[in-house]
Formats: structure tokens, C-alpha cells, sequence
């Protein structure tokens, strides 16, 4: 097998997916740890675009963006599908993960909030994205959200309530509330609960020190 590396950051929702994906398959490959504020050299010539993580090399060609490369992976090791074989429900998966990308202004806008109307907009926004999905994708019968097995909808959103949660300890506000998602969250629990995804989370302590971290120096600056 052509050798396979990833340039990923250790908490980016976007490395998650592609290190979920490489797991799920029992793909082998070279982890390598980029600075988000020294990168490399070597990102900036696979990623010339946007200069970011991840990137996935296989054989010496990058392949970028998170769900450009699930879906790449998914093709070449079509072992454990993740990407709906039917075209009627891969054009579904790519609507629900492209709403679940849309998720992040709302996020980002948290993050860099003070306090006050600013940080009330976000909560609300990201509340009523997540409303859509709790009314209009869940089924009571379906362990994740597609059924009984992964799909890159579940590693799209499960990247995403991952860093919402963490930020919920950082502001000490609880955006994502038992009472107003309790499916999501159901969700969220059994999917986090796989043994393989579980074993590569983020620490989460690690995770909100960082945060809180970068945050703070983003507040005063």
C-alpha cells in the first residue's frame, strides 16, 4: 500500500473526521502534528489554497478539506461504507453534512464572544441550526443517523457537538440542553460510546485548557 499521511491538528473537528474514518477502516498511516501557528512547509505546499489542516497524502499526492477526503478514503477502501451507495441517499448525506458545516459561523461567533447580545445571538443561532436537526432528521428507532451503522453525516455532526460540548465548559453556558435535544444527544452518547471513536477523542481537560487558552489571549488582544 502506497504510504498515507495526515497532516492534521490534535482537536480540529475537521482531523476527527478523517482520524474516525482511517480508524473505523483499520487503515494504517503516519500522523503528523501540525502547529496551527508555525505550519509547516510541507502544508503549504499541499494545502497552497486555504494553508490548512487536514490533509490526507497518499503516495505523494494530497488530497484537502475534511469530507473531500472521507469520501476519497471511503472509495479506495470501501470496506465499512460510509458514504451511501444509493445516489437518492448520498445527495441526502451531503445535504445534511454541508448543514452541518454551517453550523461553524455560529460557533466561531461564540468562541470570540464576550458576553452580553453578541453571545446571546450565537447561542441562539447555534440552537436553532441544531433545532432542525433534532426535528427534521432523527428517528426514534435508529441508533445513529442513518440507522444501525456510521455514515459521514455521524462523523459531520458527532465533530461538531464534540467542540460544542467542550465549549459549553469554556463559557460555562449549556448550549446544547437535555430538554430542547434530547435526541441529539441520545445520539451523541451512543456514538461517542464506540469504542473506536470514544479511544480517539480529544482529552477533553487537554482540550478545554487549550481552548480556554487561545481564547483568552483572543479576548485581550
Amino acid at each position: 500500500m502506497a504510504e498515507l499521511n495526515l497532516h492534521g491538528f490534535w482537536y480540529s473537528p475537521f482531523t476527527l473526521r478523517v482520524v474516525w474514518t482511517l480508524k473505523l477502516k483499520g487503515i494504517p498511516y503516519n500522523n503528523i502534528e501540525e502547529d496551527r501557528y508555525n505550519k509547516s512547509l510541507q502544508l503549504l505546499e499541499y494545502n497552497p489554497v486555504y494553508k490548512k489542516t487536514p490533509v490526507l497524502v497518499h503516495g505523494g499526492k494530497p488530497i484537502c478539506e475534511s469530507m473531500i477526503i472521507v469520501e476519497y478514503i471511503d472509495e479506495i477502501w470501501p470496506h465499512s461504507p460510509l458514504v451511501p451507495s444509493d445516489p437518492y441517499e448520498r445527495a441526502q448525506a451531503h445535504f445534511w453534512v454541508k448543514y452541518a458545516d454551517e453550523t461553524f459561523p455560529a460557533f466561531s461567533a461564540l468562541f470570540r464572544s464576550i458576553g452580553g447580545e453578541e453571545r446571546e445571538k450565537a447561542i441562539v443561532d447555534i440552537r436553532e441550526h441544531l433545532r432542525v436537526v433534532e426535528e427534521h432528521y432523527f428517528h426514534d428507532e435508529n441508533k445513529f443517523l442513518k440507522g444501525d451503522t456510521i455514515s459521514i453525516v455521524d462523523l459531520a455532526f458527532g465533530s461538531i457537538i464534540n467542540i460544542i460540548a467542550t465549549l459549553d465548559d469554556i463559557i460555562q453556558v449549556k448550549v446544547l440542553e437535555a430538554e430542547k435535544f434530547p435526541h441529539l444527544l441520545s445520539w451523541f452518547n451512543n456514538f461517542k460510546n464506540i469504542p473506536i471513536i470514544n479511544e480517539n477523542l480529544p482529552n477533553h481537560e487537554k482540550m478545554v485548557d487549550s481552548i480556554k487558552s487561545i481564547r483568552q489571549k483572543l479576548i485581550i488582544s
